[in-house]
């Protein structure tokens, strides 16, 4: 079974990435355009709008227009734009549009001095409505549609894309069309990211529901400008922080223009353009300028995804991890394993998941089938080629007479009172703290050194799968 989500992005390690100019963080800001694409009577929709406005509690009206919704969205192309236009011409930062075609096709002159801005105009979809229980192929319909109207108006197709109100297929749709340099259909992280659907790799360039004006039109949210202001500074200043350390961030600020566009809230949005205006080494691009900064400097990289492999060839690479014991990596594979499973921690979490889960009768059979340490096996040759290498590592090949008698002699008292050999994950030891390890560990209860033994089990574990990632295979 896959579980498809991926919890595990970067990790705890996170990734390293340089802006240019050496920008501790980069800024971007998105200009939602959706007025006159929303849901209306006029547009050939079934009700009014009810998503983003200034009316608390608002439904949609079946069968209705509604006057005040209409308007307040009238206001956002009649006023607000134009509000935003001048700000970010007069600061010289350019932004992302998120155009609904419908919408663009409906506002020449606002899309006129997009142009002439030289801003991004992304696609916000067809039509500003919600996709969730779209049928797929209606969906695809719309998103050509969508494509085919951009350019008709712009004079160039969309190189992004994002729905905002968007279904479980959209992702997969926009890589599939495999025109967009990149797609922001997701909240995930503060950094882009790659993934792939049927072999095909698509960047993802998260988008922001947080430093968002859509706060201003939701219950939990900004009630003035200053609040909208001190959120952005707040997330600023972090962000700010971690790239002094040398882990510098993306920063999406989303805003639409009837929202955002009211004088007081503007108000919040311009201190915050002249507070990073006062910073070193901050980037304001497009998100297609951060797009196309990701793929030439940080491509889909190849390395192992175990979890997408076949059963055959997972078991294959790691059916030797538990000494000849195949059956765990098969169950390990059956697991509930996804993206965040493809790396040494999510691997060895998973045949620790099995070998937990194990019967007492199961367990035994494992740790009899683990060699002495400079046992019969290794003097024969007989040991497996993951045993050889770690007791090579710590000299045990290399004995003298003395040492190969003593440990033989520990073996065997140890095998004797325990019913399984001593095991050991060699490499958390050196020579002689083996030797001493074995002395103490033998005094103890069968119940304590079979619960040790597990333990040693899992530890050798870790160290396999570790050198099978390190090798890439």
């Amino acid at each position: 079974m896959r579980y498809e989500r991926d919890m595990m992005g970067y990790g705890k390690e996170g990734i390293r990435i340089t802006w240019p100019n050496e920008a501790r963080v980069a800024v971007q800001f998105v200009i939602n355009y959706e007025e006159g694409g929303e849901n209306c009577l006029l547009h050939g929709d079934e009700a009014s709008e009810a998503f983003l406005s200034e009316i608390v509690g608002i439904s949609p009206w079946p069968g209705q227009r509604h006057w005040n919704m209409e308007s307040i969205y009238e206001y956002g192309a009649r006023s607000g734009y134009w509000r935003l236009h001048s700000a970010f011409t007069k600061a010289n930062i350019p932004v992302t549009v998120y155009g609904v075609a419908t919408a663009l096709a409906r506002s020449p002159e606002q899309v006129a001095s997009m142009k002439e801005a030289d801003w991004e105009i992304a696609s916000h979809g067809l039509k500003w409505i919600e996709y969730k229980d779209f049928p797929i192929e209606e969906e695809r319909e719309h998103m050509e549609e969508a494509i085919a109207l951009h350019e008709r108006v712009i004079g160039n197709r969309p190189l992004g894309w994002y729905t905002g109100r968007c279904s479980m297929n959209t992702i997969r749709l926009a890589t599939e069309e495999g025109g967009f340099e990149y797609v922001s259909d997701s909240y995930a992280d503060d950094l882009p990211y790659w993934i792939t659907i049927d072999g095909k790799n698509q960047l993802i360039v998260p988008y922001t529901l947080d430093a968002n004006d859509m706060r201003f039109a939701t219950y939990q949210g900004f009630n003035t400008g200053m609040d909208f202001f001190t959120y952005l500074k707040d997330s600023f200043d972090v962000l700010y922080r971690e790239g002094m350390d040398g882990f510098p961030k993306m920063m999406s600020i989303g805003l639409h223009c009837r929202l955002i566009g009211r004088p007081g809230r503007m108000s919040g949005l311009l201190r915050f353009m002249e507070y990073i205006d006062g910073k070193d080494k901050v980037w304001t691009p497009t998100r297609l300028e951060i797009a196309r900064h990701w793929t030439r400097h940080y491509p889909p990289q190849l390395s192992l995804k175990p979890t997408s492999l076949p059963k055959k060839d997972f078991i294959k690479i790691f059916g030797g991890i538990i000494e000849y014991s195949p059956w765990v990596a098969e169950k390990a594979y059956n697991l509930e394993l996804g993206p965040a499973h493809d790396c040494p921690e999510g691997i060895h979490s998973a045949f620790c998941q099995v070998l937990r889960a194990s019967s007492e009768e199961e367990k035994l059979i494992i740790l009899n089938k683990h060699p002495e340490l400079a046992g019969k096996a290794a003097k024969s040759g007989k040991l497996g080629s993951s045993s050889k290498s770690e007791q090579h590592s710590r000299g045990l090949d290399q004995l003298k007479d003395e040492e190969g008698q003593k440990l033989n002699d520990l073996n065997g008292q140890y095998l004797k009172k325990f019913g399984f050999p001593y095991i050991i994950a060699v490499k958390d030891y050196d020579k002689r703290t083996i030797f001493l390890e074995i002395e103490k560990r033998i005094n103890r209860s069968r119940e304590v050194e079979f619960r040790e033994a597990c333990h040693q089990v899992e530890r050798i574990a870790w160290y396999r799968i570790k050198e099978i990632f390190d090798r890439g295979d």
